[in-house]
């Protein structure tokens, strides 16, 4: 920088930087707050009730043991200590998880096709969700009291994909 540069920038511009420099950083700081808290609030809206109206698939449960579920579905396609992946017919499957005791910590079904035996997100959660442009939906909420998260997943287009998820909450 000249000296004379220096003479007629250097002090506008000083005065400039320390007003402009702590005005973006509130800026950023408050706008990136508020979007977290956005997020937050529609990812996992959290659930008022004790618990939902879809507690269980096929009479599998939360916390029931690894026998009892294969006693209940029968013999998974791919069985471990971990988990097992049932396949019921080419539109529905079922995976479950177990924890280290052999016990269900997570039940996730599959669906392909729609129709009566598929269920809708209202049997889900005793209400509408709104469906996307595409048909899609997606929900998700905690059950704090009784130790779970339920979702609904639904994708777009003529023959959708959805998927029901119960977990326990680690």
């Amino acid at each position: 920088m000249t000296p004379l540069t220096k003479t007629l920038f250097g002090s506008a511009y000083a005065r400039a930087s320390t007003v402009i420099i702590p005005a973006a950083v509130l800026l950023i700081a408050f706008g990136s707050a508020s979007a977290q808290t956005a997020r937050r609030g529609a990812v996992q809206p959290s659930g008022d009730e004790e618990s939902a109206l879809f507690q269980d698939y096929r009479g599998v449960q939360l916390g029931m043991t690894a026998a009892e579920v294969r006693k209940k579905l029968g013999d998974p396609k791919d069985k471990g200590d971990e988990q097992d992946f049932f396949v019921f017919n080419e539109s529905e499957t079922a995976q479950i998880v177990y924890d280290k005791t052999q016990k269900v910590i997570t039940i996730s079904a599959d669906l392909l096709t729609a129709g009566d035996k598929v269920p809708t997100a209202k049997q889900v959660f005793g209400g509408d969700v709104e469906a996307k442009a595409d048909g899609s939906m997606y929900k998700m909420i905690r059950f704090p009291k009784a130790g779970y998260w339920l979702s609904y997943n639904r994708t777009g287009g003529n023959s959708p994909l959805i998927t029901v998820t119960l977990q326990k909450i680690q």
